[in-house]
């Protein structure tokens, strides 16, 4: 069968020239788009939505304008978590112009805030949580059953580009205009018009 189908998808390339192709793509993230911006607490104008992006909590999600979520990640916000039968009152909100690279994780159970115009590389990790507090009591419990914890919000400010496989711990903001170089681990805060790197990331350059 599937040698079938990519013979039938071989045929219908010499039939259907790519241009048409690539307007049926976009047709289809018109669609997508549509019927997923009603479930959001709010989604601007000239948005795109990653397809294949796993969406959770929408209805604590506001996104601004022009802003693009890249495909294959996750976007969630829990207000319940079945296992510890936790509630939250969680909140995510991304400005306008931005630009969130594919394989991107953001998960809030408390609040996170992205400015306008930050970008990210692909799978960068942007969590306001862990599953429980680092304590010995908890330790013979499996992860995935222990309380969810958040130990404060995270805020990234406008300006921000955040570099491929970066992950942005729980109580971090970064200040305007900063640059998070790729694979760091961002456990503390970051001022503005600054270079981090590293895990922990630490400031390797002042820009202003």
């Amino acid at each position: 069968m599937k040698h079938v189908l990519l013979t039938i998808g071989k045929l219908f390339s010499y039939i259907c020239p790519p241009i048409i192709l690539e307007k049926w793509q976009r047709m289809k993230s018109y669609i997508f788009m549509g019927y997923k911006s009603r479930y959001f607490q709010a989604i601007g104008s000239h948005c795109t939505l990653g397809a294949h992006t796993t969406y959770i909590g929408e209805q604590y999600i506001t996104i601004g304008n022009n802003t693009h979520m890249g495909d294959f990640g996750r976007l969630t916000a829990y207000s319940y978590y079945p296992y510890t039968k936790q509630i939250f009152s969680p909140e995510i909100i991304i400005g306008d112009n931005c630009s969130i690279g594919s394989q991107s994780h953001i998960t809030a159970i408390n609040k996170i805030v992205i400015g306008n115009n930050v970008l990210t590389g692909p799978r960068v990790l942007i969590t306001d949580n862990s599953h429980g507090a680092s304590i010995d009591t908890i330790l013979d419990t499996p992860p995935s059953k222990r309380e969810l914890v958040s130990n404060g919000p995270v805020t990234i400010e406008d300006n921000v580009w955040i570099g491929e496989g970066a992950m942005i711990m729980p109580n971090v903001t970064i200040g305007k205009g900063s640059i998070i170089a790729a694979n760091s681990v961002v456990t503390k805060d970051i001022p503005a018009y600054c270079v981090a790197a590293g895990s922990p990331a630490k400031i390797i350059k002042t820009l202003r």
